[in-house]
């Protein structure tokens, strides 16, 4: 599967933006998707991973509460919710799908696919 993701930009600090990643292929509903951030001089950390059927949600402790994942797999996109933002949100955001159904996974080495990746830069 490929992924596109896009999005991005420049908001200002309590603005809100949406991401969207969108997937080729037919078998989209057959992956968990998740999202990665990398921040200037930091390794990538996980955000948010959402199940197949877009039941199921798994948020990192520092977006929880901000971000909503979703997924419309009649469009093979899935989403990023970005709301209250913060400096510290600024990074390049990725998405990723993972085969299989387990949903609660927050490792890099977990997801098999990657895209390419959009920055958001949140000013304060």
């Amino acid at each position: 599967v490929q992924l596109q993701a896009s999005g991005g930009g420049l908001v200002q600090a309590g603005g809100s933006l949406r991401l969207s990643c969108a997937a080729s292929g037919r078998t989209f509903s057959s992956y968990v998707m998740g999202w990665f951030r990398q921040a200037p001089g930091k390794e990538r950390e996980f955000v948010a991973a959402i199940s197949l059927s877009g039941g199921s949600t798994y948020y990192a402790g520092s977006v929880k509460g901000r971000f909503t994942i979703s997924r419309d797999n009649a469009k093979n996109t899935v989403y990023l919710q970005m709301n209250s933002l913060k400096p510290e949100d600024t990074a390049v955001y990725y998405c990723a799908a993972r085969r299989g159904s387990s949903w609660y996974v927050d490792r890099q080495s977990d997801y098999d696919y990657w895209g390419q990746g959009t920055l958001v830069t949140v000013s304060s």
